[in-house]
């Protein structure tokens, strides 16, 4: 299943210490020198790799992709241009047919452990929009949305199959041969002459795979425009961001009053995060909290969006079965 780990709270609050730890200040790449002050998004991707370590070589493999949520707008962080170098560019969010939330031509890089994915991190982080408020000195202006698309390889039992059907489809298989020879002769040599096919072993390959998320999230804060100070671009800005969170509290208040209709579609922030927040998926969401009283309002606040998340109640998660490719069929 897919999992989303989100921080929550006010500009100045911590959120982006939380979720990346210390960043040096001339770059805001990762400062990784104390350990200890790593932050969820390093801490899970070792985590994720440690796992992955445990299991036969290449049973697995991940792919990262960096998008930054800007005035309700997408923005992958790691296309490049025709001379390689990284730079914005816009995409869009659409629903597949599959009813699952997608990105078109968004860059995925495939990693193979967390000192490749940081690197990658560390390039999206550069293009990431930030503005001086009289709140916080690098307030961050977009949602960052960092995901690990984890693929597994496997077949047989793990996708589903009982033992008891593979017999069937085996016996059905047998009883088919012997009725069409002829035909079944024909099949197996065409296929085997397709089998070289790209095309071919690429829908192979795809009853054979699964994927999952893991969504690491960023929010840009809440602002009270009267605290902050900011005219112009960034009032322009601090009214998206309040919109994009409105829209993520609605739907979790729809999921958590089981609504029929769950208004994904209202902000681009949930509409990407749709597949990862709904269905049967886990959703952590740590909130950030400013110890100074003068912020007291945006804290209740902030409170109150996470007391509407923890009314989000979902069952146990069941083992999907994936389909497995059946000649009987």
């Amino acid at each position: 299943y897919n999992v989303c780990i989100m921080a929550y709270g006010q500009t100045g609050s911590g959120k982006t210490y939380t979720m990346l730890g210390p960043q040096l200040e001339e770059n805001f790449a990762f400062s990784t020198e104390d350990k200890s002050e790593l932050g969820i998004i390093p801490r899970a991707t070792q985590e994720v790799f440690r796992l992955i370590s445990e299991k036969p070589p290449g049973s697995y493999w991940v792919e990262v992709s960096v998008v930054q949520v800007y005035n309700n707008d997408i923005f992958d962080l790691l296309a490049k241009d025709s001379c390689g170098k990284v730079f914005g560019v816009k995409r869009d969010v659409v629903t597949t047919r599959e009813g699952k939330s997608d990105v078109p031509l968004l860059t995925h890089e495939t990693v193979e452990n967390a000192s490749e994915f940081l690197h990658l991190v560390n390039k999206g982080l550069q293009l990431r929009t930030r503005h001086p408020t009289l709140v916080h000195a690098h307030s961050s202006r977009s949602h960052l949305v960092v995901t690990l698309t984890i693929t597994t390889i496997a077949s047989g039992d793990n996708f589903g199959t009982s033992w008891e059907e593979e017999q069937i489809s085996q016996r059905l298989n047998k009883e088919a041969s012997c009725t069409f020879p002829q035909k079944t002769r024909d099949n197996r040599s065409s296929s085997s002459s397709r089998a070289s096919s790209p095309a071919q072993l690429e829908a192979t390959e795809k009853l054979k795979q699964a994927k999952t998320r893991l969504q690491l999230v960023d929010l840009a804060g809440s602002e009270c425009v009267g605290m902050s100070g900011v005219t112009g671009a960034a009032l322009r800005e601090t009214s998206f961001i309040n919109r994009s969170l409105s829209a993520l509290a609605d739907v979790l208040g729809a999921i958590a009053e089981q609504r029929s209709h769950v208004p994904y579609r209202n902000s681009k922030l949930t509409h990407l995060l749709q597949d990862s927040i709904g269905g049967d998926a886990k959703l952590l969401v740590m909130l950030c909290i400013s110890p100074d009283r003068k912020y007291l309002t945006e804290s209740m606040q902030s409170l109150g969006f996470g007391t509407r998340a923890q009314q989000v109640q979902r069952g146990q998660v069941k083992k999907k079965n994936f389909p497995v490719q059946s000649k009987a069929k």
